[in-house]
């Protein structure tokens, strides 16, 4: 499954921590943000993928995609 969202400020970064717990790769995608510096809500995604062992991808400018750590059997 996968999840595109479009923060428009830090508040709205809960809901990309929110599908990234529960195991949905997530498009954070901070074209669109008011504040110019994105760099907060990337300081936050990085710690969603060290804590829970996932891993992070730049898609393009200010677009990443998360992606859940991949079940081990």
């Amino acid at each position: 499954m996968l999840k595109t969202l479009r923060p428009r400020s830090y508040s709205d970064v809960i809901h990309v921590g929110h599908y990234f717990c529960h195991d949905i790769t997530v498009v954070m995608d901070l074209t669109e943000l008011t504040d110019p510096d994105p760099t907060p809500l990337v300081d936050f995604a990085a710690g969603l993928i060290v804590a829970r062992d996932g891993a992070m991808e730049k898609l393009a400018p200010n677009v990443f995609m998360l992606k859940p750590r991949e079940p081990r059997g």
